[in-house]
């Protein structure tokens, strides 16, 4: 059975401009500029006076009107980046050899050395806007830092995926860089 009309609205909050041009958003704010491509959902994307964007599918299926509050939550992640920022923390668990993290190339290479004794050099390159730097205050740590919200994610998930334990029992084998929190660059009041 298909929906007549599905509706959702996003609120701006003061100090950021969001323009839409053929569902292609663009959110400006004090920490940067995103921009995001919309063009492959079958959605009406428009703004609503300054403060408010809207999102809506004509006679759309169940799975066609959840595409409406997935883009209302990615234009909400675009707001958050481009206001307070994304934070990452990973790290770094061993039992035996310590791993040795470099950070080369303007924070942008990430270069894992002596991962379970072995020599191979593991190389990840952080997407595009995203820092990466080591923790001062925790021993261990890296701390990823960018505006939108999957770039950070995705370079931390490349460095965890770089440290898996092959032909090991992965339950004895603990070692590897993890995720510890996520957090956002600007804190809360």
């Amino acid at each position: 059975m298909k929906t007549i009309q599905a509706t959702q609205l996003v609120k701006i909050p003061p100090g950021i401009t969001v323009t839409v041009n053929s569902r292609k958003v663009t959110v400006k704010g004090p920490r940067g500029v995103l921009h995001r491509d919309f063009r492959h959902a079958r959605v009406d994307i428009s703004m609503v006076g300054k403060d408010k964007l809207k999102v809506e599918k004509w006679f759309g299926t169940r799975k066609e009107l959840a595409v409406v509050r997935t883009i209302c939550s990615h234009v909400l992640n675009m707001v958050k980046g481009v206001t307070k920022g994304f934070q990452y923390k990973m790290r770094s668990v061993y039992a035996h050899f310590p791993i040795n993290v470099t950070i080369t190339e303007k924070s942008s290479l990430v270069e894992i050395r002596n991962f379970l004794g072995e020599k191979y050099i593991r190389r990840v390159r952080m997407a595009p806007g995203v820092t990466c730097i080591n923790s001062d205050a925790q021993k261990d740590e890296l701390i990823l830092e960018g505006n939108d919200v999957e770039s950070v994610s995705r370079s931390a998930a490349l460095i965890q995926q770089s440290t898996t334990v092959k032909n090991k029992d992965i339950r004895m084998f603990l070692d590897g860089i993890y995720v510890s929190e996520r957090t956002t660059i600007v804190k809360a009041d």
